[in-house]
């Protein structure tokens, strides 16, 4: 296993700017997210509103395997799990679509997603979407100074299991800090009491991905986008969290993008 790097009070700070601008980000983007927008509008949205703001969206030039992610935010709708390429694809009513986003400001990466509806959508999928969110709240809970990884990882799992969805196993949550990615990985499912120890100062992003049909996954001919093989819908919810004694503390919000959503409900 890679180094765990453990953070500053100062540095928490320093990441607390980055998350909310994530989050504000998200939020922005969501007030644009209705029926005939292409995702790409999402993205120069997102692109404009994260560099006004002082910042670098973290996700554009990542590498993988040779290929680099030219985009701002990840766009999956539907039965894409995550890694969404944002391109000509206009929205539709009964969609639902992922908003994954990344920024770097101060040296440090913030990391949150959230998944929307656009316009009316089934109570079935209404249900995965409020399930995999409340999943993410009871994973959160155990992210606690003592506690083990596999508390997080076990909570999440043990909720979503209820309603038979799928927990997808190939992609995981992680450590973040000055790189988007660092250890600890941070799996959906899992055993209570297994993996590292957290200590206060882990920095972690908690991110279930959750399948109203089967678990199992495939990577579409673009190298990136990942999606759901029986083509059912899938939800993804993030966080981003430090662990401290006693308590967690959550350092992006879903309050400005809970807001958006409110308002698009009384405008209606």
């Amino acid at each position: 296993m890679s180094k765990i790097y453990l953070k500053t009070d100062d540095e928490i700070e320093l990441m607390r700017e980055s998350c909310l601008l994530v989050s504000r980000t998200i939020a922005e983007t969501g007030k644009h997210i209705k029926e005939g927008v292409s995702t790409i509008t999402l993205d120069k949205i997102a692109e404009e509103f994260i560099r006004d703001n002082g910042a670098k969206p973290a996700f554009k030039g990542y590498k993988k395997e040779g290929s680099v992610f030219d985009y701002t935010l990840c766009v999956s709708v539907n039965e894409q799990v995550v890694h969404g390429i944002p391109g000509g694809y206009v929205l539709k009513n009964g969609d639902v679509v992922s908003v994954d986003c990344g920024v770097v400001k101060n040296d440090f990466y913030g990391d949150s997603a959230y998944t929307f509806a656009v316009g009316e959508i089934s109570q079935e999928v209404k249900q995965l979407l409020n399930v995999t969110k409340a999943a993410l709240y009871k994973g959160i809970e155990n992210a606690i100074a003592g506690k083990r990884i596999g508390d997080v990882s076990n909570a999440i799992e043990e909720y979503v299991s209820k309603y038979g969805y799928g927990i997808v196993r190939e992609l995981v949550g992680h450590g973040i800090g000055r790189s988007l990615h660092e250890s600890p990985e941070v799996p959906n499912y899992g055993k209570r009491g297994s993996g590292i120890r957290m200590e206060e100062g882990l920095v972690i992003a908690i991110e279930p991905m959750i399948n109203l049909g089967k678990r199992d996954i495939q990577v579409e001919n673009d190298g990136w986008t990942v999606s759901a093989v029986d083509r059912k819908p899938s939800a993804h919810f993030e966080h981003t969290v430090a662990v401290k004694r006693n308590k967690v503390d959550i350092l992006t919000t879903f309050e400005y993008i809970d807001q958006e959503v409110k308002l698009k409900k009384e405008a209606v």
